[in-house]
């Protein structure tokens, strides 16, 4: 169905991992004639699977394959930056709308959601891999004093939640102490956004479950395989989060009791701090519309195409 309003339509779904983001995109799609962009920064790796919680069969609703984008576009070891994401969501985008879709960005990382929505200018800050060399040699208590005393005159909001970002953080600071930026706006868009925020204790028991079956069913033969197929044990951990850990399990450095521990923490910890920058969006004026966990999932996906019908979207 054609939206009724051109002006840069997008639906967006945004949450902590564990929420159940994709299947209600899926369902929303198949009611809405929608296809998914992915705001995820790891699914976008082949052979990354279950460890980055791709569970392509929700992409199935009904018997119908829904169209998703950004997912399984670069080799495993690959460094996907934010540059890379704007430009592959402009073009994803653009290739939905030819075709009278509507599109849905439905992800995890408020980064990767907020660059589409603000247009941020330090995605054309070039790599510095001098820089960067050199920044992985300090822990992250001198990556934090580091960036705290660089200049940052445009206000640019640094996400610190994971080392990879700190350092990103301080290349872009010291590359705007002697460059300047092209302003980029970006598209206007006529966005909604829909949030899912699980009630924590029962985002936390869904999170050790899941953890638990990934474990035994395959997550650590996956990281075998990619250490196997000659990545290195650093470029995996780069990663972070299953990644990091696994492959030091692998290395002997954990035995699987404190991996499973170590991992269960540092999952609920990460779904804390999207948590976090989800309510500074709030705060920076995006009106999220949270949906009732209470809600039977039908009675989400009613919420939602009526939400969709009043702000005129389908």
């Amino acid at each position: 169905m054609e939206p009724s309003n051109d002006h840069h339509p997008l639906i967006i779904i945004l949450g902590p991992t564990a929420s159940g983001k994709t299947s209600l995109a899926s369902h929303l799609a198949y009611n809405s004639d929608s296809e998914i962009i992915s705001a995820d920064s790891r699914q976008v790796y082949q052979q990354m699977d279950i460890g980055t919680g791709k569970d392509l069969d929700e992409y199935i609703v009904n018997g119908q394959n829904i169209p998703y984008h950004l997912i399984d576009i670069k080799p495993p070891g690959y460094r996907y930056n934010i540059h890379e994401f704007k430009a592959d969501f402009d073009s994803a985008y653009s290739q939905i709308r030819a075709k009278g879709k509507l599109p849905i960005l439905c992800g995890g990382s408020g980064l990767y959601i907020e660059a589409v929505l603000k247009g941020h200018e330090h995605t054309q800050v070039p790599e510095n891999e001098n820089l960067r060399k050199e920044l992985s040699q300090f822990e992250n208590k001198n990556l934090l004093e580091t960036l705290a005393n660089l200049p940052n005159p445009n206000q640019i909001k640094i996400d610190t939640s994971t080392r990879k970002r700190l350092i990103r953080g301080i290349e872009i600071l010291t590359f705007l102490k002697e460059n300047h930026l092209n302003k980029n706006p970006g598209k206007n868009y006529n966005s909604i956004i829909f949030g899912l925020n699980p009630e924590r204790e029962k985002r936390r028991n869904k999170i050790t479950k899941r953890l638990k079956y990934r474990l035994e069913n395959g997550l650590i033969e996956e990281v075998k395989n990619l250490l196997e197929s000659g990545i290195s044990p650093e470029d995996l951990k780069y990663y972070g989060l299953e990644y990091k850990l696994v492959t030091e399990f692998l290395e002997g450095k954990l035995n699987q009791q404190t991996l499973f521990e170590k991992l269960n923490t540092s999952i609920h910890q990460f779904a804390k701090r999207q948590m976090t920058w989800f309510r500074k969006m709030e705060k920076d004026g995006f009106e999220i519309i949270w949906v009732n966990d209470e809600l039977t999932f039908e009675e989400k996906i009613d919420f939602l195409l009526k939400k969709l019908n009043q702000f005129r979207l389908i």
